[in-house]
């Protein structure tokens, strides 16, 4: 309960901040809330966003397309993340270009993707994958490099072959930092997934918040920007807690509970 309590201080703090610098149009130095909308104006363009028929296409839109770019990067960042992590064949053919393609920003991959796809929805689908790939593909491989030898030593000591080595060893020993991955992959997806939705959308949280923004509809730019801010935070808490439940065996060292 106390850090409950604690927590819901920090955001009550925030929010009479955010109170205070909007209703007197503080300027702190080359920042000013001249034009910045209040709390309470927000709330009032949250409940009309609530009781809006747009609110359910815009978060279907947003959430299938997180889904779809999230899995294939899961599928595919764990899977090379497995096997260049502990395959040198793998690290050596695999790592180089896409070591090459990693620094590469997502907003960058949008002209290209337009040009790939044939509809604006694949494309969409395509930046958020790029985006959440990386986070994952590193994570796990940095787990499989930190998995204790001696462990995959005393396995195949006891007859374990290479598959349920990996199954039954590696991936559990590196299971900690693949959750870590995609909690971070899970962040960049939103991330990835606003930019693209304010090029090519013309549903989704991103394109609302763009929308809103072109037609000088402020407190709309301050509910799309939270509500992105809940759903990528509740999507990632998700995560963590499905890999706590899954690790049983981990508990993190860091930090007093």
């Amino acid at each position: 309960m106390q850090r409950w309590a604690m927590q819901a201080a920090s955001i009550v703090v925030c929010l009479l901040l955010w109170q205070l610098a909007s209703s007197r149009h503080l300027h702190l130095g080359f920042i000013t809330f001249a034009n910045v909308p209040s709390p309470a104006e927000a709330l009032d363009a949250g409940w009309q966003l609530l009781h809006s028929p747009k609110l359910w296409p815009h978060l279907s839109s947003s959430l299938l397309r997180v889904g779809l770019g999230f899995g294939a990067a899961v599928l595919l960042g764990v899977g090379l993340g497995l096997l260049i992590g502990r395959l040198r064949w793998a690290r050596d053919t695999l790592l180089p270009p896409l070591e090459v393609l990693r620094p590469i920003p997502a907003v960058a991959w949008i002209p290209l993707a337009i040009l790939m796809f044939p509809s604006s929805e694949g494309s969409m689908v395509f930046i958020t994958f790029v985006g959440a790939l990386f986070p994952i593909l590193l994570n796990t491989i940095h787990g499989v490099e930190a998995v204790d030898a001696r462990l995959i030593a005393s396995a195949r000591s006891l007859g374990t072959r290479r598959w349920r080595l990996f199954t039954e060893v590696i991936a559990p020993g590196a299971a900690p930092s693949i959750v870590t991955g995609l909690s971070i992959g899970m962040g960049t997806c939103w991330f990835c997934l606003v930019t693209a939705e304010m090029i090519a959308g013309q549903y989704g949280i991103g394109y609302y918040t763009w929308e809103s923004y072109t037609v000088q509809n402020y407190p709309n730019i301050v509910v799309g920007m939270l509500v992105i801010g809940v759903l990528g935070m509740g999507s990632s808490v998700l995560i963590q807690r499905i890999g706590q439940r899954l690790m049983p065996w981990y508990r993190p060292q860091g930090g007093s509970r």
